[in-house]
């Protein structure tokens, strides 16, 4: 089984802006029951289906497999719940992790997280100046939950 554990920043400032390229993606939610979702996701020419399981403290079983564009695109446009989750990533590497920064659009337009994977749940980090509160623990900066509940509507 593949774990993923993971932590959730809001970011403030602009500073990371300069730290790395933006690449934009677009995802969808087919299915968000029991704690488990499925994702299908497009980034370029690359294409992933993901399952996720439920998730406990900041760890969660996480399953992903490359998919053809075309499947994903027709996921996209036929199975996955409305809106659908457009953002531009960028990937940081700082003191040996890398921080992956999404700037949302659409719905979702003005919210800006942070999101750094982790070895383990007790791993300690060094937090640059622009991250801001954690968001871990909080269900409504969950991707799946920015379908149901877009920033915009808070």
């Amino acid at each position: 089984m593949a774990t993923e554990i993971e932590r959730k920043f809001l970011v403030k400032g602009d500073e990371w802006r300069t730290l790395g390229k933006g690449t934009i993606y677009h995802q969808g939610y087919i299915a968000t029951q029991n704690n488990t979702t499925v994702r299908v996701r497009l980034v370029g020419e690359q294409c992933y289906l993901t399952i996720k399981g439920l998730r406990v403290g900041v760890s969660r079983a996480e399953y992903e497999y490359p998919i053809p564009a075309e499947d994903a695109r027709e996921m996209l446009d036929n199975l996955c719940d409305r809106p659908l989750i457009e953002k531009t990533r960028y990937k940081i590497e700082l003191h040996g992790l890398i921080w992956e920064v999404d700037e949302f659009a659409g719905e979702n337009q003005g919210l800006i997280v942070a999101e750094v994977e982790l070895t383990d749940e007790n791993q300690i980090i060094e937090l640059p100046d622009w991250i801001g509160k954690e968001v871990s623990d909080d269900s409504r900066y969950f991707n799946a939950n920015l379908v149901k509940y877009p920033f915009s509507k808070w």
